[in-house]
């Protein structure tokens, strides 16, 4: 069990204040297992209480998980002075909650962005001893062949470091491709494919780990993770 302050935990759903939650305890409108709640220092465990907010569930959720397919054009960040950002894409409420993107996409690659408030989940998905598959489907400016698979696979060289084997899969239109990575340098595709002689004109994460982007999901669209979505991140998490 958990106990935490009932205003806290008014609060964390992202739509009142901690002040504001004071103002519904004190006018009688939050009950707590069916009482009218004593005041908003009573603690209480969200996950084993009813907490209603003018008979309204309260919607309590400890760890938010939402999976976003962020549309080229914004940063990958919680807030930019200049620039908007993938947090813009949500409503007021959830803003307000401390989401943070997990892992970045370049500013115009497309797709799979998970976003969620859980810290240790997200430090321990981008360990890079976890080696988090992650699939990105490419169009380029020239088709790919056998030689630049064979590349891939061996691991690329770049600049300041050497690239981890990467699968690349071929289409029927060979200037589309998919690739799996199990890192996530910076611009690492783009650079992957200019060693080639080639081109990304297009790129979008259409999957990572278990996660996979749907094509019902459109381009700026969220959802909540599913239960058994979250429960198979959590056993990647905790992988030694």
């Amino acid at each position: 069990m958990s106990y935490e302050r009932l205003d806290k935990i008014i609060a964390s759903t992202g739509r009142w204040s901690r002040r504001e939650a004071k103002t519904l305890v004190r006018e009688g409108r939050v009950l707590v297992d069916g009482a009218p709640a004593a005041g908003v220092e009573v603690k209480v465990d969200p996950e084993a209480s009813e907490i209603l907010v003018d008979n309204q569930d309260l919607g309590y959720r400890r760890y938010s998980y939402i999976l976003l397919n962020k549309p080229a054009g914004l940063l990958s960040a919680t807030e930019d002075n200049r620039q908007e950002t993938v947090l813009d894409l949500l409503s007021p409420e959830l803003r307000r909650i401390g989401l943070s993107p997990v892992g970045r996409l370049d500013k115009d690659t497309e797709g799979l962005l998970l976003l969620t408030n859980d810290g240790a989940m997200a430090h321990a998905l981008l360990s890079p001893k976890r080696h988090v598959d992650k699939v990105y489907y490419a169009v380029l400016s020239a088709p790919a062949d056998e030689t630049d698979r064979a590349a891939f696979q061996n691991g690329i060289r770049l600049g300041d470091f050497t690239c981890l084997p990467a699968q690349l899969d071929i289409t029927e239109e060979p200037t589309e491709v998919f690739v799996t990575l199990h890192e996530g340098k910076f611009h690492q595709i783009k650079r992957m494919f200019s060693s080639r002689g080639k081109t990304v004109l297009y790129l979008r994460r259409v999957a990572m780990g278990p996660l996979q982007l749907e094509a019902s999901l459109g381009v700026g669209e969220f959802r909540y993770l599913s239960k058994q979505e979250v429960n198979k991140l959590n056993t990647i998490a905790q992988k030694k």
